[in-house]
């Protein structure tokens, strides 16, 4: 198979109508979720990602059944009391969601069990699920980065929790460890992607959820016995639609419609920027659904983009999307700043490291520290030279921010790693190809 992408002219006007595949975050939490019921749990539109794929695959090993059944998964769980009786290993890939939520699903498993993960998740900090799971009793073994070797324990006694961070990762892990527990758990958590709170609310879990706070949420969760079934039809992902969204307003006169999108309020900071800067963006046809917001998304190209000081309150609610975010930057008129963005560089490969040297390349001036990037904005820059991108730790953000960025601003550019996209968009170019044929 090739293991790069030529792009060597810009994309041309057009006015299209797509989907995008499912919503990875809540693919990987129905996938987690329907575990922990014995009862036959069924998804549409799972995502058939790479990291979805470890998924299954990690729950199969614990002993769940699943099933593909074309556009539709069904799953038969362990229940709640599960406890392996033989000691294990699981490979999480290159998912940080599935490697660190599944540490707090095992929790009352007895016998030891061992979480692996591809070169790049390896590096990544997983200190920040394992401290506080010590604190319900669970031993580690192993120092902040996986390989890690855990061995629960059959009564968990609930614990109070603050999450500082902002990642919706390390609170889902301790909620799901809550289930398993004995008593009142209590978390204090720095707002960020509600989706559990979500499913949990409509599985009539017992959770109260507090979020007047303008930073902090406040949850508590009871221990429970059992858990009802999952059935879920899970809409297009706005992490997939972000690449999309920002090629439509950097393309010339042209006007996109992506159909049936997730618009958790938690997720939608990318419309909120984007807007902030000029962009013409409309949510059609909103709807409600167990829990979600879903809509229709309509964009058209917007010519007088302007630079910002992006707000830090939404970068929680946009940072898996910054990196189009800056191309929309490197176009507009005036300087853009975005601070207080370290946790970028907690991903696939340090992010914000990676977007400045893209911006490099393009010749858009920046300047970088560890937690921020300004850009000066070129609205009439053309690009017409090579531009080579390779050795990004297989980053698949970083791939298909460099496809718009070719697309959108010209020149001739090579990008490695064509497979990178597996992980969490596997039909970006196939969706691509029906914008531009």
């Amino acid at each position: 198979m090739k293991k790069f992408i030529r792009i060597d002219r810009k994309i041309e006007s057009f006015n299209k109508k797509i989907n995008v595949e499912g919503d990875k975050s809540l693919s990987i939490r129905w996938v987690i979720i329907s575990s922990l019921s014995k009862k036959k749990s069924i998804a549409i539109n799972l995502l058939k990602s790479e990291d979805v794929i470890s998924a299954v695959n990690c729950i199969r090993a614990l002993g769940s059944k699943v099933k593909f059944i074309k556009n539709r998964c069904e799953m038969r769980g362990n229940g709640l009391n599960f406890n392996n009786k033989k000691k294990l290993t699981l490979n999480a890939g290159n998912s940080g969601t599935l490697g660190r939520l599944i540490l707090g699903l095992l929790i009352n498993s007895e016998k030891s069990i061992k979480l692996i993960g591809d070169k790049s998740l390896s590096k990544r900090d997983f200190s920040r699920v394992t401290k506080p799971l010590k604190r319900f009793g669970v031993k580690f073994k192993g120092r902040k980065n996986l390989p890690l070797e855990m061995k629960g324990l059959k009564d968990p006694k609930a614990i109070d929790y603050f999450e500082s961070r902002g990642s919706a990762q390390c609170k889902t892990t301790i909620m799901l460890a809550a289930l398993k527990s004995d008593g009142l758990t209590n978390i204090k958590a720095k707002k960020s992607r509600n989706h559990t709170e979500l499913l949990f609310k409509y599985l009539k879990i017992p959770i109260k959820v507090k979020t007047s706070d303008k930073r902090y949420d406040f949850i508590k969760i009871k221990g429970i016995k059992k858990i009802k079934p999952l059935n879920y039809k899970i809409p297009g992902d706005i992490s997939s639609c972000s690449f999309f969204i920002v090629l439509t307003l950097l393309a010339k006169n042209s006007r996109l419609m992506i159909k049936n999108v997730n618009i958790n309020p938690t997720r939608t900071g990318i419309i909120k920027i984007l807007t902030m800067m000029g962009a013409q963006i409309k949510l059609i046809n909103k709807r409600s659904y167990k829990g979600e917001k879903i809509s229709d998304i309509f964009i058209k190209s917007s010519k007088n983009l302007r630079g910002i000081n992006c707000p830090i309150n939404y970068n929680s609610n946009a940072i898996d999307e910054f990196l189009v975010i800056f191309l929309v930057a490197a176009k507009s008129k005036g300087i853009s700043y975005f601070k207080d963005l370290s946790e970028l560089n907690q991903k696939e490969s340090p992010r914000l490291v990676w977007a400045s040297k893209i911006l490099n390349l393009m010749g858009i001036k920046n300047l970088r520290t560890k937690s921020s990037i300004k850009i000066f904005g070129n609205p009439d820059l053309k690009l017409d030279k090579k531009i080579v991108i390779k050795n990004f730790s297989k980053d698949h953000r970083v791939f298909m921010m460099s496809v718009i960025a070719a697309l959108t601003f010209g020149g001739k550019w090579k990008i490695y790693d064509l497979d990178s996209i597996k992980t969490s968009f596997p039909k970006f170019l196939q969706t691509l190809k029906k914008i531009k044929p």
